[in-house]
């Protein structure tokens, strides 16, 4: 217990009224600022205060524990401002957290001494900006305060990463996100709140798809799509979806083709996807993108003008394939056969061969390549045939010379039946040619042989009317029929015999051979009437 020094009395004004007593008040401070806990006390008549102590509250075991500040582990900033005389006013500079707490006052005079037994309460808040809401969509109001939780107004404005925000009541746009705090002043000191984050809900904006590599895609190689946005919250893999002509493809951010083929060639484009819509969308689309698959000539045909290919016509022959980037080379081939080899021959270039007359010699097999900047390639064998002979132009009149031909020798079988059935008398009894005397004469010099007689039933004439013959051949008006029998006559020796100097006989042989030696049709003519 410290010992109390006794002073003699001095007579100062003021001194000689009062008791023991100390008066505090409960303050408020922001974190950083200053402030200036009040109190006053007073003592009886008679002393003159030699010693003024602030001390803190501590609690230990439960127990409340007055420690001076002096004595505190990390002093804090304080300054007393009061005087020996009833003012004990104390300043804290900086006030910090550690600072709040209850705190109380006690003086010593020359007659005794005495300690507040009320504290005084030190709350120290933070200045606090406050954002609502914290996350909002696109569109939607935002209200923008600054507090401070002590009971004092704080004059305080508003910033936005450094820049100073005019409006504390607003509609949330996408520029608006960011991070906002207060500064105030309080008292003397200017003090700055902890920034508070606002966020933007958006619908994805800025779809891109980009498509690697970007030009001179060549079929069989790979190409490779990427979508991208600039979304809150960002868009998942699933969100994203890929498009070809209107078509959907693959759902992800990322697609690839490998192999890839004309058939894959069209407009792509990426859609995006996050759940916060836009002006009643919630699918926003990227900007279409061509690709555009390159390949060398492919589906090569040739075809022939005009079917069927006929001898001195005129002929082309006409190639056609699919190539990006179109073919520019066209040449002809025609292959050639040797007895040891076969090759290919250049006969022509251009997309089109033209044959003005076609010939023997243009016949065979044609080939056409076909070429762009990215290569080339070869049609299939195409065989170039024609019809022989016989075209447009001659084909009547050789049909007529058949015709007249088979009219002539019709009139002619006519005429020889006409003339043998007038040298022989009409019977009305069957007659037969008696073929017994044709060979067996003695006078006959050769050896002839009788072959291939066939007999056919009688039968009505096939060929002229009953008018015909009468107009023809001047016949009696009755029926007939006529059996025909075909005689094929050989000799065994062409030559005369040797020896003989009779030339009466000599010519009577020469006069019989010429007589053999002819063709006959013979016919049985039956009449009845």
């Amino acid at each position: 217990m410290e010992r109390w020094i006794l002073i003699i009395l001095t007579i100062i004004p003021g001194v000689w009224g009062g008791n023991w007593k100390v008066t505090l008040e409960n303050q408020c401070a922001l974190r950083g600022t200053s402030v200036v806990l009040k109190c006053e006390y007073d003592y009886p008549f008679g002393n003159i205060v030699t010693v003024v102590r602030w001390f803190k509250v501590q609690q230990v075991s439960g127990n409340r524990k007055l420690l001076p500040l002096s004595d505190l582990p990390s002093p804090p900033d304080f300054t007393y401002i009061g005087n020996y005389r009833g003012d004990c006013k104390l300043n804290v500079n900086n006030v910090q957290p550690a600072d709040e707490g209850e705190y109380a006052f006690g003086f010593t005079a020359t007659f005794g001494g005495f300690i507040s037994q009320r504290y005084a309460y030190l709350s120290v808040k933070e200045l606090t900006t406050v954002v609502q809401p914290s996350t909002v969509t696109e569109g939607g109001t935002v209200r923008l305060t600054c507090s401070s939780g002590c009971p004092q107004p704080v004059e305080a404005v508003l910033f936005k990463d450094g820049q100073l925000v005019l409006l504390s009541v607003f509609r949330a746009r996408i520029e608006d996100a960011g991070r906002y705090y207060c500064v105030g002043l309080f008292g003397q000191k200017t003090v700055r709140s902890a920034s508070v984050a606002l966020k933007v809900h958006y619908a994805p904006k800025k779809v891109n798809l980009t498509m690697s590599p970007s030009e001179d895609i060549i079929k069989g190689g790979t190409v490779a799509f990427t979508c991208s946005s600039d979304a809150n919250p960002p868009v998942t893999q699933s969100g994203y979806s890929l498009y070809r002509d209107g078509e959907f493809v693959s759902s992800g951010q990322n697609h690839n083709i490998s192999d890839i083929q004309p058939s894959h060639s069209g407009r792509y484009h990426c859609r995006a996807w996050n759940s916060i819509s836009w002006r009643g969308s919630s699918l926003i689309n990227s900007s279409e993108i061509t690709l555009d698959v390159q390949y060398r000539p492919m589906n090569i045909s040739v075809s022939v003008d005009p079917q069927p290919v006929v001898e001195g016509n005129s002929v082309n022959l006409t190639c056609s394939s699919t190539a990006n980037p179109a073919a520019d080379n066209y040449t002809w081939y025609k292959r050639t056969e040797t007895p040891i080899s076969s090759s290919m021959v250049q006969v022509g270039s251009g997309q089109v061969l033209s044959l003005p007359s076609m010939g023997a010699s243009h016949t065979g097999f044609y080939v056409c390549r076909v070429r762009s900047s990215l290569g080339g390639n070869n049609s299939t064998e195409v065989m170039l045939d024609m019809k022989e002979t016989l075209h447009g132009s001659h084909t009547l009149p050789v049909l007529a010379g058949i015709g007249i031909a088979f009219f002539m020798m019709l009139v002619i079988v006519l005429l020889l039946f006409c003339l043998l059935k007038k040298k022989q008398p009409a019977s009305p009894d069957t007659k037969q040619t008696d073929f017994s005397g044709i060979g067996s004469s003695s006078e006959d010099p050769y050896d002839t042989v009788y072959a291939n007689v066939q007999m056919f039933p009688s039968s009505p004439l096939p060929v002229a009317t009953a008018s015909q013959r009468d107009s023809h051949c001047d016949a009696p008006k009755s029926h007939e029929e006529v059996t025909y029998s075909t005689v094929t006559i050989k000799t065994r020796n062409l030559r005369p015999p040797s020896h003989t100097n009779n030339s009466g006989a000599s010519h009577d042989s020469r006069s019989k051979m010429s007589k053999t030696d002819i063709s006959v049709i013979y016919a049985t003519v039956t009449k009845s009437s």
